[in-house]
């Protein structure tokens, strides 16, 4: 049948093309850029390896297979001189590294966020300067940790922290060995 044959020759493009792009030098999210910046279409690395794995749907193989035939093609005419693809790829998305959360720092989020998980925005500062983390760096952990939460929690049960959405005040975690926490937040009399 034409539909199996289809998927043979889009099973058998992507492999080449996994070939050839690592054989060019180029990253998933390389190529991903460079779609965008050439045709129009921004796609994600995830984009790229889903396609390369064969992970996505027939249709969106089969939208994504001429593109990348033609990034193929284009990247090929143009190998030797320094060309928009080079510049594209030395471009790249510029991402922070990674943060390793030192064990007893990871502990004293956990804590507070079993008494809060959705801190408001002056918390998160005042736990950021305590913990001696960027803000952004808590704020991103506590985004994470709920999205943990949720999938880990069967449904019909409560998250930590009592009902959903309720913003906490006040109450950071006392101590942490090897780093001191210091609420900066006023005290009530």
């Amino acid at each position: 049948p034409p539909a199996l044959q289809h998927s043979d020759d889009l099973e058998q493009f992507a492999k080449q093309f996994k070939q050839r792009r690592i054989k060019l030098g180029f990253t998933q999210a390389d190529v991903g850029l460079a779609l965008g910046t050439l045709y129009g279409n921004v796609f994600s690395q995830t984009t790229i390896c889903r396609f390369e794995a064969l992970q996505l749907s027939f249709k969106n193989m089969c939208k994504l297979k001429p593109l990348l035939n033609k990034w193929l093609e284009e990247t090929d005419s143009s190998t030797g001189s320094p060309t928009n693809l080079d510049k594209i790829a030395a471009q790249g998305r510029k991402r922070k590294k990674r943060t390793s959360i030192e064990v007893g720092v990871k502990g004293a989020l956990e804590n507070h966020f079993l008494k809060c998980p959705k801190p408001s925005a002056h918390e998160i500062t005042s736990l950021a300067d305590s913990l001696q983390l960027e803000k952004e760096v808590v704020r991103v952990w506590f985004c994470n940790r709920r999205q943990k939460e949720k999938r880990m929690t069967p449904a019909g049960v409560p998250p930590p922290g009592g009902a959903r959405g309720l913003r906490c005040s006040g109450a950071l975690p006392k101590a942490v060995p090897n780093v001191t926490l210091t609420s900066r937040l006023p005290q009530r009399r």
